[in-house]
């Protein structure tokens, strides 16, 4: 976030921090405008994503929809191998955050996610959830700013044992309960984001 929302980007200044010439740089804007991650007004160069509700909310309702789509298939592909892989995930993980920056334990709950959806052994929604995991990022990171993870790790053990049971109706349950956003719910995260962007830094006197 050392860019901040709606910031432009200074092609020339970024070349030179990351010590590559302009036409790979402008090659890689390009795949980040195409992915959502940025935006390129002609004339006017590359743009950091604003936090817009609207797209986080359609975003979450579209990460609900393919995680359920994907764990029923799941339900159907999965073998104990790969169950037990995700539970030991989690117990190695671990409920607590312990001494971890918000930015792994981020990363931890996409990695369970991501091996959630990988059972369904669909390449193309993997692809998908993971577009969708770059793009509400910010709001994830607030969620775990907030102290949620042990209440997640909860979720995520009870969805592997309603899994290892193959017991659809619960599954389902228990991944609309954790996945589900409501529009108020993202507008406060993305307002309190704001508050830690932009928040003044105070020195001692």
């Amino acid at each position: 976030y050392e860019f901040k929302p709606g910031e432009r980007l200074n092609e020339v200044a970024l070349a030179k921090t990351l010590g590559v010439s302009r036409t790979p740089l402008r090659e890689a804007l390009n795949r980040l405008s195409i992915e959502g991650l940025l935006r390129f007004l002609p004339g006017k160069g590359f743009f950091c994503r604003d936090l817009d509700v609207q797209e986080v909310f359609e975003l979450y309702e579209l990460r609900k929809a393919l995680e359920i789509a994907a764990l029923r298939l799941a339900l159907e592909r999965a073998d104990e191998t790969q169950i037990g892989e995700a539970m030991a995930f989690l117990a190695t993980t671990g409920p607590e955050a312990g001494e971890r920056p918000v930015s792994e334990l981020v990363a931890l709950d996409e990695a369970f996610h991501e091996r959630l959806v990988a059972m369904a052994g669909n390449g193309e929604m993997l692809r998908v959830l993971r577009n969708v995991h770059a793009r509400i990022r910010f709001v994830r990171w607030i969620d775990m700013a907030r102290g949620e993870r042990p209440a997640s790790q909860q979720e995520h053990q009870q969805l592997l044992q309603a899994l290892a049971e193959r017991n659809e109706a619960a599954a389902v349950a228990i991944l609309e309960r954790h996945i589900g956003r409501r529009l108020d719910q993202i507008t406060a995260a993305i307002r309190e984001g704001y508050a830690r962007i932009y928040m003044p830094v105070r020195t001692q006197s």
